[in-house]
């Protein structure tokens, strides 16, 4: 079941960057009445989210620094500059790179031992690697929906 979720999680990120490959960087730095963020701030806050979730709130790793762009899409932040094109490529390939890398890690056994917690999202305490890998392929669901709903916005 895992490596189903792993695949979906790896689907739902090839359907956000196709999203973004059909937009302009104008456009993903738009941001649309109403939303407190953009579609590229929806897009690198997923990457950001899952490497800190896995990882960090686990226990099994320390501190969430070591994430890249952490401190401009982590949860509570707002788009506070223009992202180029370079960021946006960059954002892309660790979209699916850091998948690879979680799942490369799991096989290893990283993740045997994790510490619970609960997320302020969905408020359910998870136990184990699984549920944490389940609640991040939610998780990247919420924010492709966020991003398509902004996309509406922004062509209009």
């Amino acid at each position: 079941m895992t490596e189903q979720v792993f695949n979906f999680i790896i689907q739902t990120r090839q359907a956000f960057i196709q999203l973004v490959d059909s937009l302009s960087v104008e456009e993903l730095n738009r941001i649309p009445e109403g939303f407190n963020n953009n579609i590229i701030w929806n897009f690198g806050h997923i990457v950001v989210s899952t490497q800190t979730l896995c990882y960090v709130r686990t226990g099994i790793k320390n501190d969430a620094s070591e994430v890249k762009y952490n401190d401009d899409y982590r949860k509570d932040t707002k788009p506070s500059r223009y992202i180029n094109s370079d960021e946006i490529n960059e954002l892309k390939s660790l979209a699916l790179s850091t998948i690879e890398s979680i799942r490369e890690d799991y096989k290893k056994g990283f993740f045997k031992n994790v510490q619970s917690f609960a997320t302020s999202t969905y408020k359910v305490e998870m136990n184990s690697f699984e549920e944490v890998l389940v609640t991040t392929s939610g998780h990247d669901n919420i924010h492709l929906g966020y991003a398509l709903a902004q996309k509406k916005l922004i062509k209009k």
